[in-house]
């Protein structure tokens, strides 16, 4: 595991200098929108592979889905202009729509694409897999009946309302068959190729992508639903934020979305500028691996929930980042229930230690992405446990670094963050609560829960039923139950902290609307004339 690079530091500097030298206050061009973010989490632009927040704002606006999530909640249709539900299935017929390669979207590309998806069974189709899909009977059932009309019967582990939703993921965009197929070697379906090119039937299509530098979208002149207002969307990797904020009051981007709490705060109510602070249902966690000979007895579990200072890292670190939450639903969510009594008590946690069979503490390694909040949040952490005996040394490591130790359980402790697929308990709670197979020969790395190493029998059986039950009352209830056993079971995956996205814009974006899922669409933002 290698630690965060001074260079990195040395490179914020010269650009931080480079910024204050020239006095000049710089214009973005009126036609590109220039978004300044951290790209470290931007391991592939293969939607069929790539799970990232990031990526998936990048990979929305290069593909269309059958159906997507409104930013309010609700199912919506995309490249599906119908659909009708009975017991069985769903079934869907398709707009007239093309590809940018001119090539038009078939149902034979949306059966592709969902059989590619879990054929080539990667993190990305774990929510499909979570209820009853998978690559052996896939092709039974997603079917094409003709070229305008797609079948996906029911897997007999989901109702069709829920199966939208995972319809309405970005994971499930449907790609170019007939390109894909050009690029296929060794048996990768396309991937090496897609990963840094597109596919798709999206506004915009993929002219450049550098890891951790920069992203260039160019518009799609001929998409089915207009041409985008903008010709081209530029993504930069500026993760440090004291350089974006300097970037963003100079005019050499348009939204900034990697903001420290305290950068953040000058653009209060300052002239020239709005803030958005998105809910995305989902959390930033501390992951416990439960194979560790300290972390899997619940008592040290429960003893590290009573040994962090939530209220104090809210404060002072979290700001417009998040709340505190220590149950994986939002509280605003129906049938939410309040959080469990966790919070700082040095007394009660080193008891809880003692009993255990530490008393005299012991150490562990935390991993996190060098990113903000999380590098803050990993020191707050930190400086906690150290209170209670516990000695945590961190590591600090890129995204592909991270998230390749935590699919592979090779980590003591670990920050990740988690979204929500759709606006209820099961969109959010769900991957904190299903694990069907906690074996290390499952090496099932899509699943949040087994990465921990986290056994959860009967929570997963209950998960489950709640996926199936048509009555919304009977759900509800299923919905509770399922909360209070997560707390009961003194989780391995601990939320810490509802997550928000904030982002900056200048006053002069127009219709930029963030999207709780992190899919914002970009076709229809426009920017107005510079005073």
């Amino acid at each position: 595991m290698k630690h965060f690079r001074k260079g990195l530091f040395v490179g914020a500097a010269i650009s931080l200098l480079a910024l204050t030298a020239s006095a000049a206050v710089a214009e973005t061009p009126k036609d590109q929108l220039v978004i300044g973010t951290s790209l470290a989490q931007v391991l592939s632009l293969d939607p069929q592979q790539a799970t990232e927040g990031k990526a998936n704002e990048i990979m929305c606006n290069l593909y269309d889905r059958l159906v997507l999530a409104t930013p309010g909640g609700k199912i919506a249709p995309q490249l599906a202009e119908s659909w009708a539900i009975d017991d069985k299935g769903i079934t869907f017929k398709l707009r007239e729509a093309a590809f940018a390669s001119g090539n038009p979207v078939t149902s034979k590309d949306v059966v592709f694409s969902l059989t590619r998806l879990l054929k080539m069974n990667q993190a990305a189709a774990a929510n499909l897999k979570r209820v009853g899909y998978n690559a052996d009977n896939v092709e039974k059932l997603v079917t094409a009946p003709d070229e305008r009309t797609v079948r996906i019967d029911l897997s007999g582990e989901v109702t069709p309302e829920l199966l939208l939703y995972r319809l309405a993921m970005v994971t499930t965009s449907v790609v170019d068959s007939v390109e894909v197929e050009k690029h296929v070697k060794d048996n990768d379906f396309g991937n090496a190729w897609l990963r840094t090119n597109s596919a798709g039937s999206g506004p915009f299509t993929l002219n450049r992508w550098t890891p951790n530098e920069i992203v260039i979208l160019d518009v799609n002149k001929d998409y089915v639903g207009g041409e985008p207002k903008m010709r081209r969307v530029v993504i930069r990797h500026v993760p440090e934020s004291q350089v974006e904020r300097l970037m963003l009051e100079r005019g050499d981007i348009d939204i900034a979305s990697a903001l420290s709490a305290s950068d953040l705060a000058t653009f209060q109510n300052k002239q020239g500028f709005q803030i958005q602070r998105v809910p995305t249902g989902g959390f930033y966690v501390l992951s416990m691996n439960a194979e560790n000979q300290y972390l899997s007895n619940p008592k040290v579990r429960e003893a590290i929930a009573y040994g962090i200072d939530y209220a104090g890292i809210e404060k002072t670190i979290m700001g417009p980042y998040g709340r505190v939450r220590t149950v994986p639903v939002p509280e605003n969510y129906e049938y939410a229930i309040s959080s469990p009594d966790w919070h700082l008590d040095v007394e009660r946690a080193k008891s809880l230690l003692a009993e255990a069979g530490f008393k005299d503490g012991f150490s562990l390694s935390l991993k996190t992405i060098a990113q903000t909040p999380r590098i803050d949040l990993a020191t707050a952490i930190q400086a906690s446990l150290a209170q209670i005996g516990i000695k945590v040394n961190i590591q600090q490591g890129n995204g592909s670094e991270i998230i390749a130790a935590h699919r592979a359980r090779d980590f003591d402790l670990l920050i990740p963050q988690t979204g929500a697929y759709m606006p209820n308990v099961l969109g959010s709670m769900e991957q904190f609560s299903s694990n069907p197979d906690n074996s290390k020969e499952a090496n099932n790395a899509g699943n949040f829960v087994w990465r921990s190493a986290w056994d959860i029998p009967e929570l997963t059986k209950l998960t489950a039923k709640a996926s199936l039950e048509p009555d919304a009352k009977k759900r509800g209830e299923l919905y509770v139950e399922m909360q209070k056993m997560f707390v009961d079971l003194k989780p391995a995956v601990l939320p810490l902290f509802e997550r928000y996205e904030p982002i900056v814009l200048n006053a002069r974006v127009k219709d930029y609307v963030g999207h709780p899922n992190m899919t914002t669409r970009l076709e229809a933002v426009a920017k107005a004339e510079a005073e």
